[in-house]
Order: structure tokens, then sequence, then C-alpha cells
């Protein structure tokens, strides 16, 4: 049933606050991480935040300022490929980080560089992750990424991390070896917190189960652990010895990584000869699912 104005106007409302708690908090956890721990000790990132701490440990340009320009191109290119809503939001974002940079002074926590990076990439990070799920970027990079990836073979994985290694192969040039090892460690640490906001520790598993005994396997999926089960209509075809199959149903269900041994385990009770295929995830809405903690 279609929901009436009132109730699509409210839901319009939440998600905004939502997205706007999201993006503070983004931004206040980044800022942490630069002027906490990265910016007094001369320790970069990746990315286009990592270009900005780069360009101001050679320059002494104001970091707030360089954070603006540095995405700038970024965001007219976001405004093309995706969205100007998504533009405004991250250029929003940046701003106000660029702010928080500028004026806000947080005192150094420690001086030792190996914690120096894995916070300062874990504060970082958790900035970034936030902001994502808010639906802006304080960081462009993944906006180019995204933009080439669709004109070439390159994945955004592969393009973020040819990115970052001729990155840190300037910083190792113009800098030091060390400065860049700490600040591969940074962006390690900053990229495994972005994916754990991002995925959070139960990353969902879709599950496909081809039996016999598909009746028995969907209430024990069902009622046993509560979860919900699509079945889908499978035409009849041939086994290895080449005899007709009858038709079947297949079920699919999408469960969280943790709950993945307990369907096995059911599955195996009732079918051990079941065909299965498992598959990752990224996200859900709705259905008889876990929900994760910030959905």
């Amino acid at each position: 049933m279609t929901q009436s104005i009132q109730q699509i106007n409210r839901l319009i409302v939440k998600r905004s606050v939502k997205d706007f708690c999201f993006i503070s908090a983004g931004v206040v956890m980044a800022a942490i991480g630069l002027k906490a721990f990265l910016l007094p000790n001369d320790i970069l990132d990746g990315g286009a935040m990592g270009v900005s701490l780069l360009i101001h440990l050679l320059t002494d340009v104001r970091l707030s300022i360089l954070i603006v320009l540095v995405n700038l191109p970024f965001m007219f290119l976001g405004a093309r490929q995706f969205s100007k809503t998504f533009a405004i939001k991250s250029s929003m974002a940046i701003l106000l980080l660029a702010v928080l940079v500028y004026f806000v002074q947080f005192p150094p926590v420690t001086t030792d560089r190996l914690l120096i990076a894995v916070f300062g990439g874990f504060f970082l990070g958790a900035g970034i992750g936030l902001t994502i799920r808010g639906g802006a970027v304080i960081d462009g990079t993944e906006v180019l990424a995204l933009t080439i990836g669709k004109r070439s073979s390159l994945t955004v994985g592969d393009f973020i991390a040819i990115f970052n290694v001729l990155l840190f192969g300037v910083a190792v040039a113009l800098v030091d070896v060390e400065t860049a090892m700490y600040s591969m460690l940074t962006y390690l640490a900053a990229s495994k917190t972005v994916d754990f906001i991002l995925n959070g520790i139960e990353e969902y598993i879709g599950i496909m189960v081809v039996s016999d005994e598909y009746t028995e396997l969907k209430e024990a999926i069902s009622l046993k652990m509560g979860r919900g089960v699509t079945v889908f209509k499978s035409n009849s075809a041939f086994d290895t010895n080449k005899h007709v199959l009858a038709d079947r149903e297949i079920l699919y269900c999408v469960v969280t990584r943790l709950e993945v041994t307990r369907v096995m385990l059911e599955i195996d009770k009732i079918d051990p000869k079941a065909f299965v295929i498992q598959q990752a995830i990224k996200d859900t809405k709705g259905g008889m699912i876990k929900k994760r903690a910030m959905q």
C-alpha cells in the first residue's frame, strides 16, 4: 500500500536528520584524527586526504585550505556522475571539516608514532565511514575511482590501491621512508575502520540451497531460525549421469556470517548432499533478517 504524502515527508525528514547526525559525527571524528594524531606528527594517510597532508608537509600551506582545494574537483565530478544532492552534502561536510581543522585545537595525545599511525587511522577511518553512512564523502578519491571504474576494467579497489601506491611512492621520494611506512599503516587502519563502519562485524551472506528435501529445509530455516526464505521454481535438468531431474524448488535466504554455521548444520542434518552456494551481500533492507546496530 502506497504511503501518504505526510508519511513520505516524515520519512524524508527522519532520513535527513539521521544523515546529518552521521555526517556531523564523521566530521568530528576525522578532525580528531587529523589534529590530535596525524597533523602534529607529520604522518600521512591515503587518498585525497593523504594528498592534502603531503602538500601541507612540503609547502606549509594550511591543511584546512588544502582539504577544500584538493577535494573540489571531485565534488564537481560527483555532481555530474551521481547527483547534486550528493555533491552538496559532501561539499558541506568537507567545508565543516576544514573549519574544525582551522579553528579547533586538539592537544596531541601521544608521541609514539606507532600509536599515532594506528589511532590516527582509526579516527580518520571512522570519520570517513560515518560520513559515507550519511550519504556524503570527505575524501573524494572514491568518487574518482567509481567514475574511472565505469569507463575501464579497473575496479574501485584496484584504482584506490594504485592511487595510494603512487602517493606513498612520492612520499618516499620527497619525505622519507619511515614517514611513508607509518603512513601506510595509518591507511590500513583507516581502511579497515571504514569497512567495519560500513559493513559491521556481521557481514550478510546469501545462501542458495538446491535439494530434494526443500520442504523440510524451508521449515528448518524459517521456523527454527526465524529467518525468511525465498523460494524459486526450478525447471528440470540433467544430473551427472544425464538422468532427467524432476522440477524442484530452490531456497534462498540471507543471514549474518555468524549465523552461517547454524544454517549449514541444519542443511547437513536434513540433506548432507545438498548443493549450497554462498555469496557476500553488501547490505539488506526489510525481511526477516537480523539487523546491524547502525541500521
